[in-house]
């Protein structure tokens, strides 16, 4: 079953609709909380329901987005990547996810160390703690609490789409921007920023 999306808008102001995703039940949609497991595998079967990955109007300036009714009250999205579009270094706070690169592909920048959560504005990273992941079409990643990272389309010419989980939904997100080996920390976003 496929559901329809209303238009998406650029990345200066996302779409608030929330558009069914398609999916069977599953253990999370009984209201007990979802695990990274479960998010990951929602993720995964919506990114193949190719009638709603194409359903998605891209931009080629910005990304766009839509929000999915994601698995045991979960935050879900349907996210479109014009070449050359990144997210920044951030991190959701006290949620877990899973991401799934639908069609094109994504390469994700990451932190092998969990950070302290609040009471610092800069930090200097250990040498050895950057991760990189390239993630083609069918390809995800489920991570826990304060996964710190940016996710990014380096292609030159090629969109590309994928799905996004979070639990709890998001109750923030912190930004940091990064010299060398030393985070700063920018920005917290809440809910009313994105919705």
């Amino acid at each position: 079953m496929s559901a329809s999306l209303s238009p998406a808008v650029s990345s200066a102001r996302p779409s608030s609709a929330v558009a069914p995703a398609a999916s069977s039940p599953s253990p999370a949609d009984s209201g007990v909380a979802p695990t990274q497991a479960e998010l990951l595998d929602f993720v995964r079967r919506t990114a193949a329901d190719a009638e709603l990955i194409a359903s998605l109007p891209l931009d080629p300036e910005g990304r766009t987005w839509v929000r999915l009714e994601g698995p045991g009250g979960s935050e879900a999205w349907l996210i479109g990547w014009p070449p050359g579009t990144g997210t920044g270094w951030h991190d959701h706070a006290d949620s877990v996810g899973a991401f799934l690169t639908a069609s094109g592909e994504l390469r994700e920048h990451s932190l092998a160390v969990r950070l302290p959560t609040d009471g610092w504005q800069s930090l200097e990273l250990a040498e050895g703690v950057d991760r990189e992941r390239r993630l083609g079409a069918g390809q995800g990643r489920a991570f826990g609490r304060h996964h710190v990272h940016e996710v990014l389309n380096v292609s030159a010419d090629e969109h590309a789409v994928s799905v996004h989980a979070y639990y709890p939904p998001l109750p923030r997100i912190r930004r940091y921007s990064r010299t060398g080996q030393v985070l700063h920390l920018e920005q917290v976003e809440r809910p009313e920023d994105w919705q």
